[in-house]
């Protein structure tokens, strides 16, 4: 049986080779291997010589481009022959990121999970010769100066919790890995996608039927864009964002709501560095401080669109007078040991707590100075109610959207470009089209689970900080004490958090 798997396994591997060989012939203006990775050349008028491609990724922001590198890893999708479409002109000639470059103010918080998948795919060696800060603890509380915890990584028996990364360190050190790879086959597009069609449809504005007949397309998928050019694709991979157009051209559905906050978001400085990751809840909102290295932090502070307006043209002495004010005594007292009663209904758990609930709370350092300018973007919760259908699937922000206040979006996304990459190399291994709609359920079923029940987790949090009243104050600062009091409810958090381990009722 295993010798029947093999063959099977080399008989489809040859059967891809010669399909790519035809394509190739087919296309006259197809790239060669000796330069892939350029940008496709313009058709002129009509013309029959449109590109095939096994993959079309549509978005080569962070999550798009670790789907490409992925496949460019594995033994049994290194030879698909990949499209990504961006417009964005950086992608052709390279996203250049200096160390002494100042910092950007968009940031991710990348877990232990997604360390690991860099590391795997060869793209983390590239974050680490840029700027980027691991951090080994957490301090979260609220206002009232009742609700405190403190995480520490040596509660799981980690050295770190996470690195906090620039996005365009991530984005450009994908690219890096992709383009080390010389035989992987990929075109880069620069230009946005203006229509899809799928055998004789086609969605679009002003689409029109494709001029082919059904039977002499290789490939049963057809992407127009902007700038005149087609390309076929056996898969298209929706990776283009919360307002993804091929989400909105394949016709997904969506369900979820927006928030009536706003996040401002920006780099800091201190005059010493931060190590670790610092949250707040305040009455409008979370405020967070998270390390990016060389003395400077990221600011996460999300609050009502009023505040948010008023706090991205204040003067820069008035928003570090106020930030210094949200991360210290403002708005309520620090938490001390006499308001948890060194435990209180937990203090029986003592000869099993974590070494993290002997630490006491830490002010977060100063905030001297702004080293970036201050952006704001509105918040919402939206997800897909399907991830698959025929030919299309949508991964990363594309599928789903959630609130920034435990950092858990871009991660849900590279779980995503994992799991695709997996199921497309099961498709190839046993030689079946990787546009196949059972085979992409297979990612969706694997998938949608996880992520809604990280949805819920992150919405249930927000709004129940989303009200200011005694007796649920009084809630949250149990369920703060119970995370910090209760040793193995403390680690399942941690490892939940760091894409680990599912919560229980998932495993």
């Amino acid at each position: 049986m295993n010798r029947l798997i093999t063959r099977k396994v080399v008989e489809n591997v040859h059967r891809l080779r010669t399909l790519q060989m035809s394509f190739c012939t087919d296309a006259g203006a197809k790239l060669s291997s000796s330069n892939v990775g350029q940008e496709h050349p313009k058709t002129q008028g009509v013309s029959n010589k449109i590109q095939e491609h096994d993959v079309a990724i549509v978005g080569g922001g962070m999550v798009g481009l670790a789907l490409a590198c992925s496949l460019a890893s594995m033994p049994l999708t290194k030879h698909l022959n990949v499209a990504i479409i961006d417009s964005n002109p950086a992608l052709l000639s390279g996203l250049r990121v200096k160390k002494e470059d100042p910092p950007d103010p968009r940031v991710s918080t990348v877990t232990p999970a997604t360390m690991s998948f860099f590391k795997e795919i060869g793209a983390w060696k590239y974050v680490e010769q840029h700027r980027h800060a691991y951090f080994d603890k957490m301090q979260v509380w609220d206002y009232t100066g009742l609700g405190y915890t403190k995480y520490n990584a040596r509660d799981v028996d980690k050295e770190f919790l996470g690195c906090v990364v620039e996005n365009k360190v991530l984005q450009s050190s994908l690219l890096s890995c992709i383009q080390e790879r010389t035989d992987f086959q990929k075109t880069i597009y620069p230009s946005r996608l203006t229509t899809l069609h799928r055998n004789s449809s086609s969605v679009g504005v002003g689409s029109t039927s494709s001029a082919l007949p059904t039977h002499e397309w290789k490939n049963p998928v057809k992407l127009d864009l902007t700038d005149g050019s087609s390309l076929r694709a056996k898969l298209v991979v929706g990776a283009d964002g919360a307002k993804s157009n091929v989400r909105e051209l394949a016709g997904f559905t969506t369900t979820g709501w927006n928030y009536s906050q706003n996040a401002v978001i920006c780099t800091v400085e201190h005059d010493i560095e931060n190590q670790c990751a610092w949250q707040r809840f305040l009455p409008s909102g979370p405020i967070a401080l998270l390390p990016i290295g060389d003395n400077y932090s990221n600011i996460v502070w999300t609050m009502n669109p009023k505040e948010a307006a008023d706090r991205k043209e204040m003067p820069e002495s008035e928003f570090l007078k106020d930030v210094n004010y949200a991360l210290d005594y403002g708005f309520g007292p620090h938490p001390s040991s006499t308001r948890f009663g060194n435990g209180g209904i937990f203090s029986w758990l003592k000869p099993d707590v974590t070494s993290s609930v002997t630490e006491s709370f830490e002010v977060p350092p100063k905030v001297m100075k702004l080293a970036s300018g201050r952006m704001v973007f509105p918040l919402s919760l939206r997800h897909a109610n399907n991830y698959a259908s025929k030919n299309v699937v949508l991964i990363g922000d594309a599928a789903h959207t959630v609130h920034p206040l435990a950092g858990q979006g871009v991660n849900m996304g590279f779980g995503d470009a994992l799991a695709l990459s997996k199921v497309i190399a099961e498709g190839v291994a046993v030689g079946t089209d990787i546009g196949e709609v059972s085979l992409l359920k297979k990612f969706e079923g694997e998938r949608k689970l996880e992520n809604i029940a990280m949805m819920g987790i992150l919405d249930g949090i927000q709004k129940a900080y989303s009200v200011d009243f005694g007796p649920l104050n009084v809630l949250r600062a149990a369920a703060f004490h119970g995370a910090n009091y209760i040793s193995p409810l403390k680690k399942n958090i941690i490892s939940y958090a760091s894409g680990e381990h599912r919560l229980p009722i998932f495993s």
